[in-house]
């Protein structure tokens, strides 16, 4: 009786480890029927703002370019003569004139120059008149015979020599005076001064610099271009510029093109005369696009096509559906303030999802939020 017993508890025990693995399976097998359908439940909501129809855009095709801002006119104050600086009043900011006073250089030794060269030209005008008297004097004693005609010569050549030696006094006082007028620094241009490169009673050497001075009516960014670039740019060409602390962009202009490529780098530097340059500084840096020709056709927005694959695609909604479809890029160019891209592979009127969406899974249903529906981008589509 003992082992029947056990054989009975035995296959008791076998039919309830049974049952709980038929019970565990069945209950996997719901969960993984069920799973499906959740995923398949799971339902996109797009805005209106999400999505645009692809259709022909105008682009504007440029090169883009960037620099700093630099003036047309700008001037060193550098020092003639050296000696001590003086007077030297003006700081960064001040405005200055033409023509204006800005700095002497102490002229003492100057003018203690020009007196001697004065001095020594007026001994040498009173050895003319010595020379003038013995040379008329000995003319008449020649005509008399009393004395021989080289006598005379000699004479002759004495006063050639001593206004000769007066000429040559008159000269050193002229190099005397315009150095005493170089101990005074005036502004050669008018403008703002930039930067102050002396203090007064700095002594300073000959070419030393004293003050700069930037003409801020009239700015242009210098642009290095790459020699491709180099070849589509011409001088009329404009820009749009967006420079840095401004909200609006700024107008500019190709007015000169280097006909010599850099050293190097190899790069042409263009440069580009801005239209308005009020409010703005020397220095600050500038980008934007040189607007450089024309194109059209099927057109999205640069940030909708997505490279997370081998190829480019754009994601686009077909039959309420998220789909993949692959694109080759062509021309790029400036719409709406935005960079667009030419593309080819899907036809106009389809619904492209934007890329600020992020990627979708590719079968995903989409719904439209409220009555919203994908608008054309017709005011997008309009070139800048």
């Amino acid at each position: 009786m003992t082992r029947r017993r056990i054989w009975i508890v035995a296959c008791v025990l076998l039919v309830l480890v049974a049952a709980a693995g038929a019970r565990l399976l069945s209950a996997r097998k719901a969960r993984e029927a069920a799973t499906p359908v959740a995923k398949a439940e799971a339902v996109v909501e797009l805005a209106a703002s999400d999505v645009l129809r692809a259709q022909e855009v105008a682009l504007a095709s440029g090169v883009p370019v960037s620099g700093s801002l630099r003036a047309v006119n700008s001037a060193v104050v550098k020092a003639r003569v050296a000696g001590e600086l003086q007077a030297l009043t003006v700081r960064e900011g001040d405005t200055v004139a033409a023509g204006q006073v800005i700095a002497r250089v102490d002229p003492a030794e100057s003018q203690h120059r020009l007196r001697q060269a004065s001095e020594q030209a007026d001994a040498a005008k009173a050895q003319i008149d010595i020379a003038q008297r013995q040379w008329e004097n000995n003319k008449a004693l020649v005509d008399q015979g009393f004395i021989s005609r080289t006598a005379l010569d000699t004479s002759l050549n004495n006063l050639n020599g001593a206004k000769a030696t007066y000429q040559a006094a008159i000269a050193a006082a002229d190099v005397a005076r315009k150095t005493l007028d170089d101990t005074v620094l005036r502004a050669p241009i008018a403008g703002v001064v930039s930067q102050r490169l002396a203090q007064p009673g700095e002594r300073v050497g000959v070419d030393a610099k004293v003050v700069e001075i930037v003409d801020l009516s009239r700015l242009e960014l210098e642009a290095a271009l790459s020699a491709a670039d180099s070849v589509q740019v011409r001088v009329g060409q404009q820009a749009q510029l967006q420079v840095e602390g401004m909200d609006k962009p700024v107008l500019a202009r190709v007015v000169r093109i280097n006909p010599t490529a850099q050293a190097g780098s190899r790069s042409v530097l263009a440069y580009l005369a801005l239209a308005d340059a009020a409010g703005l500084r020397q220095g600050l840096f500038a980008q934007g696009q040189l607007a450089t020709g024309r194109a059209g056709g099927i057109a999205v927005p640069l940030t909708a096509i997505r490279t997370d694959k081998p190829s480019p695609y754009v994601q686009v909604v077909e039959g309420g559906k998220v789909a993949h479809r692959p694109v080759t890029p062509g021309a790029r160019g400036e719409a709406s303030g935005e960079t667009w891209v030419g593309i080819d592979g899907i036809a106009a009127g389809t619904s492209v999802i934007k890329g600020h969406v992020g990627p979708l899974r590719e079968g995903t249903p989409v719904r439209f939020t409220g009555s919203a529906a994908p608008q054309g981008p017709a005011s997008a589509a309009k070139a800048a």
